[in-house]
């Protein structure tokens, strides 16, 4: 890759970030869930798109730039609350530094940086369902790793969390069919469905007209 083609791809990747930075706070208003977590308007979609033109390798590096800009951001809006709040000892939110630093680098560094595998079908498909299969491999990536997050963490709260008003039907049935470790797990892929999901079926949507732009879908990946 030549100097030109350097700047280009810089150019190219940061007017995506700042794409992604503006979907993001456009969504601000959409009120999180209780702890934490929701969706947005295809925020998430621009890193996919610089996955697929520029490769995984520096889709990943791009993603994770994002991840560092996404704590920035929560912490200006005031979403970072609850973060902070797992570090500070007299927060009733504490659990120790230990769970603190986990949580952040899963639901933080690493469940943003996994939107770099949005180039994973590059050169292997045509062009658009290359792009569309990529948004459901990174933000699905994205999920697995909220999953893994709310089972190690969170998942205590489960059986709290199924006998609120709300979800008593379907978590009576949850809670008689499920118990310990089994509970925990469905508990994460529960609630961080409730957002992930949309999220996901949003920006899948999105990026099926998105991907019909022709510098988008006439971009020649090998460059």
């Amino acid at each position: 890759m030549n100097t030109s083609q350097k700047t280009k791809r810089l150019t190219v990747s940061a007017i995506m970030l700042a794409t992604a930075v503006i979907l993001a706070l456009i969504s601000s208003p959409i009120p999180p869930l209780p702890f934490g977590g929701s969706f947005t308007i295809a925020s998430m979609l621009p890193i996919v798109l610089i996955a697929y033109m520029y490769g995984t390798k520096w889709g990943l590096f791009s993603a994770f730039t994002y991840s560092v800009i996404q704590i920035i951001m929560d912490l200006m809006l005031g979403k970072g609350s609850t973060l902070l709040a797992y570090f500070l000892p007299n927060s009733e939110d504490f659990m120790g530094f230990g769970v603190a630093i986990g949580i952040l680098l899963l639901d933080y560094f690493v469940a943003y940086t996994v939107l770099g595998l949005g180039g994973v079908l590059r050169n292997k498909m045509h062009k658009v369902p290359a792009i569309i299969l990529g948004v459901i491999i990174a933000l699905g990536a994205r999920y697995a790793v909220h999953i893994v997050s709310g089972y190690l963490f969170f998942g205590s709260w489960a059986e709290w969390f199924f006998s609120q008003e709300g979800f008593y039907a379907i978590g009576e049935v949850i809670l008689n069919a499920f118990s310990g470790q089994m509970l925990a797990i469905v508990y994460s892929i529960f609630y961080n469905g409730l957002y992930m999901i949309p999220e996901i079926v949003i920006t899948a949507i999105c990026a099926s007209g998105v991907a019909w732009i022709p510098y988008i879908k006439n971009y020649d990946v090998k460059s």
